[in-house]
């Protein structure tokens, strides 16, 4: 059997920093072969079966990807048809099974043990899984009936690890598949059963035993009736992936999918159906590659609509985090449930770019703070934020495509004649974005005092069904908690947002000196299918001027 190396998760390539065993060396399951290491850790490749190394394909200082083949290991039981059967039986038989199992060997005259012209029976089982308890069948790749042989794929198991290929490591014909996919299997059960040719002994038969002696396990032993029809348990190779080179039966009647262990995670995690993707590699085999062009073919087609969810995308494995520690487990207000839905909607079906900007407000805080006097005798709290939803509305009319929406269709975009500002508000439930209607319409003291009460209806669950509706351009302020930029996620079907964090006085260069001077980060997110970046450069432009002089806004 080969020896390949295993699944590495995220990693590309691994170092082989040194080689435990020479060509020769007998070895178990468990023991170490190489020892390869990446740039965050180390680790040792096993053996994954008990036998002889007979080959060895790599050297000091190589670097290997998964699957590659180190070597090559003649399993004990299946090396060669003079071995014993009893070899490919687990230790802990009882001497009954073990006479049976030596009795199913063709002695001399070899015709009352080999039972259908001189054949045997042969079960196929799961290796050791290691610390594994159970993985699920995700292929059978054999049928009943068909004839294999070493190295023939047999069935795909797959654990919430990593998935294993198990080749036949006998000649023979499949009487029985004894799994389905779905099937949850563990080590030692039951794969499939085969008749393969019974290994003949030609030793002399006064060379045999005598009763009560001790058995020789390379001279035949005694036959009887029984003992012939007692099957042979053949073990495959263990938990590591086969090689590109143990290619699938070409008898197969129908077509399967032959694809390695990293192909099927690549498949999954872009959600490609491998039954769909033609194989180009030798004997029809599913490559990397394979998976990667049948994706892009795909994504070149035209959609039959822009805003169609993408599909296919693997879901986040459960864990069960009390095995670590104690938990508390809190359930999610139905605001947070419809929050996440959203979002998740938008950043998997909107391509997102953020641009960041800071803007100088140094001018527009010193006219805040004298007029702050009048706001409280108006009852209203005058922040920044009036002022920049009053610049952007007259950003809006100066850059309209940032206040439009992608139509259904995908095919043009939606021009709106309208300005509705939504404001993004953190209350006990989650999130909310209640809308100012006709921001564009309003000062701004009415922009103060609209998105103050909003703000208030929004903490007290008074907010009406036309509160959240039809906005156009949504800004998420994160003044109050600081931060120098954030990427935001666009409220579809708008196609921009505007982040806005805690403003700061910096130096800034004033052609002869530094000055201190209070700056105000803004970051916008904006659909790329339809704002390229000289639209978001032109209204980060706009917007940044309009702030450090307030006196536009009255132009």
């Amino acid at each position: 059997m080969n020896i390949v190396l295993p699944s590495l998760g995220d990693i590309e390539e691994v170092e082989v920093t040194e080689i435990c065993v020479a060509v020769g060396d007998a070895v178990g399951a468990d023991d170490p072969i190489i020892v390869i290491e990446s740039d965050k850790a180390s680790m040792e490749v096993p053996a994954g079966g008990v036998g002889t190394i007979v080959e060895l394909n790599i050297a000091l200082g190589d670097q290997l990807g998964e699957g590659a083949v180190i070597g090559r290991l003649e399993v004990q039981g299946t090396q060669s048809t003079d071995a014993p059967a009893a070899a490919a039986q687990p230790a802990e038989q009882t001497s009954d099974s073990v006479d049976a199992r030596e009795a199913v060997q063709t002695s001399a005259s070899g015709e009352e043990s080999q039972p259908n012209g001189g054949e045997q029976v042969a079960q196929i089982w799961v290796p050791d899984l290691g610390d594994i308890e159970q993985v699920e069948v995700i292929e059978v790749a054999a049928t009943a009936g068909s004839r294999v042989a070493p190295g023939d794929l047999l069935v795909v198991l797959e654990s919430d690890k990593a998935s294993m290929e198990i080749p036949a490591e006998v000649s023979g014909v499949l009487l029985e598949i004894n799994v389905a996919v779905g099937d949850q299997v563990t080590t030692g059960s039951l794969l499939a059963t085969a008749t393969i040719a019974a290994p003949r002994h030609r030793e002399p038969a006064h060379d045999q035993p005598s009763p009560g002696s001790s058995i020789d396990a390379d001279s035949p032993t005694q036959k009887t009736e029984a003992a012939a029809a007692a099957p042979l348990q053949v073990p495959v190779s263990m938990s590591q992936p086969t090689s590109a080179s143990d290619k699938p039966s070409a008898t197969q009647k129908s077509r399967q999918v032959y694809a390695g262990p990293a192909t099927r995670r690549l498949a999954r995690e872009i959600g490609v159906p491998l039954e769909q993707v033609e194989g180009s590699g030798n004997r029809g085999r599913v490559t990397k590659d394979d998976v990667k062009a049948w994706a892009k073919a795909r994504l070149q087609q035209p959609a039959t609509s822009a805003a169609q969810g993408a599909t296919g995308i693997p879901a986040i494995p459960a864990v069960d985090f009390a095995k670590f520690g104690e938990i508390e487990e809190q359930p999610l207000s139905r605001i947070q449930k419809q929050v996440a839905v959203n979002m998740q909607r938008s950043w998997l079906n909107i391509p997102h770019v953020t641009q960041h900007a800071d803007a100088d407000i140094e001018e527009l805080e010193a006219f805040r703070q004298s007029i702050k006097a009048e706001s409280q005798s108006r009852g209203i709290k005058l922040s920044p934020l009036p002022f920049i939803i009053k610049a952007v509305c007259h950003t809006l009319a100066a850059h309209p495509k940032l206040n439009g929406s992608l139509s259904a269709s995908g095919e043009s975009l939606v021009l709106k004649r309208y300005t509705n500002i939504g404001i993004a508000v953190d209350t006990p439930e989650g999130l909310v974005v209640p809308v100012i209607r006709g921001a564009d319409q309003l000062g701004v003291w009415a922009l103060a005092e609209r998105a103050q009460e909003l703000a208030e209806k929004a903490r007290s669950k008074k907010l009406a069904l036309d509160d959240l509706s039809g906005g156009t351009f949504t800004i998420s302020s994160l003044g109050a908690i600081g931060g120098t930029g954030f990427t935001p996620i666009i409220n579809a079907p708008e196609v921009a947002i505007l982040g806005v964090g805690k403003s700061v006085v910096q130096p800034i260069w004033q052609g002869d000196a530094f000055a201190p001077r209070l700056q105000l980060p803004l970051s916008l997110s904006y659909d790329h299918r339809v704002i390229n970046g000289v639209d978001g450069g032109n209204f980060m432009a706009t917007m940044t001027a309009l702030l450090a002089d307030i006196r536009r806004l009255t132009l």
